[in-house]
Order: C-alpha cells, then structure tokens, then sequence
C-alpha cells in the first residue's frame, strides 16, 4: 500500500540525511571521523603521474638455472652418476655432458616426473617443470611454458607487494597499483606531477649484500670485480655473502655526529646479528663490501667485532638520499629488475578541463530531464526530480564513505545512473496511467501501479548490474571506474525510486485524493 508507517519513514529520512551529509563534507572541512571523508580525483581528473613497468625475468630464469646445477650434481652423484661440463647459454638454455654408458639411466630418471626422491628433496626440479632434449650425451634443459608462467606470476605477485611498500612509505595518495599481463605493472600516482624521484626508487632493485674485499688484482672463480658508486675505485669482492637485506629490520637516516655525515643505520635479526657477529669476529683488519644493485657503496676496515645486531651504512649521502636507501631497505629487494617502458605525466590543467566537461555534460542532461518531467508529469515530474538529486546525493555519498577513487569514467557512470533513475519513474508513471483507466480509486491504482511495475524496473536493473559486476572482475583502470558508480548508482535508484520517491508520492496522493485527475 501507499501507506508508510513513522517508523518507516524515520528511517528512510535518517538514511539519506546520513549521506547527503557525508556528499557535503566534500565541500567542508570536518575533524569528525565520518564527514572528514573525501571523496579522491582520479589521475585523470587530478593530474599526476603514469608509469609502466616491466618485469626483466632473464636474470632470474639464469639464476634459477645455476641454483639447479648443484642440486643436480648433488642428486645425480647419489646415484653414482656424474654429471659434467655444466654451462648456460644466452637463451637460457641449461647444457651439461654424461658418460655415454649413463645417458639412458639420465633420460629415465629426468622422464620419470613422480620420482619420490626428487618431489621430495629437489620441489625446484617438480614445480618448474623442466624440459630436456639430448645429442649424443650432451643434455639440453629448459624451463617449460607452464614453468616459465609460474615464474612470472610469482614474480609479477612480488614485485607488486614490493612496488606498493615503497609507494606507501612516500606518502603518495591514493596510488593505483595494477597488473598488467603476465610481466608489467602500472603504478598511478595522483597528484604527482615531478615523477623522478619515485622512478628513481622504482628503478633500483635494492638487492643489499654484505660481502668481504679480497686482497689482489683479478677475478677467481669465487670473486668478482665491482665498481664503487661513486667511481672512485674498483674492488675484487669474495662471491660469498656474509648477510643479504632479507637479514634487515629496520633502517632509518641519521647523522655520524663523530665524523658529521649523514649516515644509513640498520638492526639486523637473530640470524643476521649471529652472522655478521661471527663475520667480523673473524674478519679484523678485512675491509667489508656493503654492496648495492652489484655498487659497492662503502667498504669500511672492520676494527672491532660487531655483535650488537646493529650497524651503520656511510657513504657520500645527502639526506634525502640516505632517506630513499633506507626506504628502498625497508620496504625489500625486488625478485627482479624493473624497466620502465612507458611514461606519462598528466597536468592538472588537463584533469580540470575533464572535470568541467563532465560537470557540464551532468548539467545539460541534469536540465534537459528536469524540464522533461515536470512537462510531461507536473507534479509527480517534479517529485520524480528531487528523487534524482537525492540519488545523486546518495551515490556520491557512499562513494565519499569508501573514499572511492573518481575518474572520468566513473562521472560517465553518474550520468547513466541519472538516465537509468528518470527510466524508471518513467515506467511506474506510465504504468499508473494504465491502472488509472481500469480503476477508480486513484489510490488503489498508484498503489497498483508501483507493484505491477516493479518487476520490469528491477529486472532491467539486475541485467545492469550483472554487466557492470563483470565489467568489475574482467576490466582495469578506468573501466572499473566506470563499473564502481554504475554499480552503485544501480542501488541508490531503486532505493530513492522504491523509497523516497513512493513516499512523496503517498503524502502527496492521500492529501489530494478527492481531486479529479492526479497524473
């Protein structure tokens, strides 16, 4: 019935209070923990910076290649077979010799995939999936397709976590951080309009290693030579690490009062403290390599035996620059090296020029129905208009509540949900007309009407919702703007039409109901 308890109607009005009020906090400034809410301008609208990054998995496909050899030499020497002449190619493909009396007992074992030995001890060999050809006794092993995706995927998942550490720790607002493919990331940043520094963070893997410098003028089979970052020197650095960053807590920029520089100071684990203990116990008088993304940053003399667990990290820093070590620390080496393949920084101007043309196309459409309505219903046009306004109210307030990121899209979605409310006061109003013609009682036949048509409104707003949900899960970026405030405004139309709208067509209804013709 038209009839609404006072119960019901104070909840309806308390509801959308609630959320025009939280629509209005974008306008005013508020300490309260609900209306301090923003809602966020998307890159598009706000201006900021666009970067595309792709995963360089080469390096680590060959590092995988050379942590597999001594696990082969290892299993295949329990088996009383020797593998040799183990070397990589550039195409990353893994080539070592047998003897030709073993070469079938070697094909057997790396055909049989449900060999409990190697499930067991060697998971590397199992969940990677290599692929083998043979020449005479020479083995040729890959990764396979499905091994190489594992790769990627895991490393995409990783960089991903680590890309969204060291945006969080600057402070960046509402970043996006997306997959893109099976080896790219975009990273959105809103707002920022000079993007050097964050690529410059973006861009360094942050691979961290302690390792000891060793006396004499060329490279061994366990050492290599390093640069200095500051070009300053080269070094012929042990292969061995002594620590990693994976050892780090914590680091954070301070200043060496003693020798007045700025310096990087870290705490290590239990496990690294135990090590790096152990390392410069035993290393008095040795010069320590602290080396960077394959740089040697610094390389002091050890004096003393450091057990404390802590330590400090010198070089020719400023601040800001031992800020961003400590940070890139912090936050995690990447699994892999970065490339920025694509770069675009977007000018506020550009964003304020979107957000004008989409506050004008809503306020040509906003009118054009407005003026539709009342011609076309008078009275029942005008309650049809407040319900809009109110819907848009609603929708922008829930948006505002889950600081929800606004694009252009995401206004092209408010203007259809404007479009999709106006259609369905128009089929309740129509269908009014009709139950008017077949009964007399004009409140029986708004009732009516507001039943009989509810099937045709949410029908055709489920099969709205239902796209924009697979626009959601199957689009990125901007398409699931768009699909976010469709979605939404999908609820907010049936609430203000079956709700607001049905309440003040009640009042208005029962008080005029002696009059000849209503609608």
């Amino acid at each position: 019935m038209l009839y609404f308890s006072k119960i019901r109607i104070f909840l309806i009005t308390i509801f959308t209070l609630i959320f025009v009020l939280i629509f209005l906090s974008n306008f005013i400034k508020s300490d309260n923990l609900i209306f301090s809410k923003k809602i966020n301008l998307g890159l598009d609208l706000q201006g900021g910076s666009y970067l595309l990054l792709e995963i360089d998995t080469a390096p680590v496909i060959t590092q995988k290649l050379q942590n597999s050899i001594s696990e082969f030499k290892k299993f295949f020497k329990e088996k009383k077979i020797n593998l040799k002449n183990f070397k990589i190619n550039e195409d990353n493909t893994l080539f070592f010799e047998v003897n030709q009396d073993k070469v079938n007992q070697v094909k057997e074992i790396l055909e049989d995939k449900e060999d409990n030995f190697i499930n067991q001890y060697y998971p590397t060999y199992k969940s990677h999936k290599f692929v083998f050809s043979i020449e005479k006794n020479l083995f040729k092993l890959n990764f396979s397709k499905h091994g190489l995706v594992e790769i990627k995927n895991s490393l995409q998942d990783q960089a991903l976590e680590t890309i969204r550490r060291r945006v969080d720790e600057i402070g960046t607002n509402e970043p996006n951080i997306i997959k893109r493919g099976s080896d790219r990331i975009v990273v959105e940043l809103p707002g920022l309009d000079d993007p050097s520094r964050i690529k410059n963070l973006l861009g360094k893997t942050a691979n961290l290693t302690f390792r000891f410098i060793i006396k004499g003028s060329e490279e061994t089979f366990g050492s290599e030579k390093l640069e200095f970052e500051d070009g300053s020197e080269e070094a012929i650095v042990s292969k061995r690490i002594i620590m990693s960053g994976d050892n780090l807590l914590d680091a954070q920029p301070s200043m060496d009062t003693q020798n007045n520089e700025t310096v990087v100071t870290f705490n290590l684990d239990r496990v690294g403290a135990k090590r790096f203990g152990k390392a410069t116990s035993t290393g008095i008088g040795k010069r320590l390599a602290i080396v960077l993304d394959g740089k040697v940053i610094s390389a002091p003399v050890i004096r003393d035996a450091i057990v404390s667990g802590s330590g400090q990290i010198s070089g020719d820093f400023t601040f800001q620059s031992a800020t961003d070590l400590a940070l890139l620390l912090r936050s995690g080496a990447l699994p892999a090296p970065l490339n920025i393949i694509e770069e675009r920084t977007v000018g506020p101007d550009l964003g304020q020029d979107s957000i004008n043309a989409g506050v004008i196309a809503l306020a040509i459409g906003f009118v054009l129905v407005i003026c539709f309505m009342i011609f076309k219903y008078r009275i029942f046009g005008l309650i049809a208009n407040i319900t809009l306004i109110l819907n848009l109210f609603l929708l922008v307030g829930i948006l505002t509540l889950f600081q929800a990121t606004l694009t252009l899209p995401g206004i092209a979605g408010i203007i259809l949900t404007v479009g999709m409310a106006v259609d369905a006061n128009v089929l309740i109003f129509e269908r009014i007309k009709e139950e008017i013609k077949d009964e007399k009682n004009q409140l029986v036949a708004f009732d009516s009407g507001y039943e009989k048509s509810k099937t045709a409104v949410i029908d055709a707003n489920i099969t709205t919702l239902l796209a924009a949900i697979i626009l959601f899960f199957m689009g990125s970026g901007p398409v699931k703007g768009f699909s976010v405030t469709l979605g939404v405004g999908i609820f907010t139309t049936l609430f203000s039409v079956y709700f607001i709208a049905r309440l003040l067509t009640s009042i208005y209804v029962i008080k005029n109901k002696n009059k000849e013709k209503l609608i």
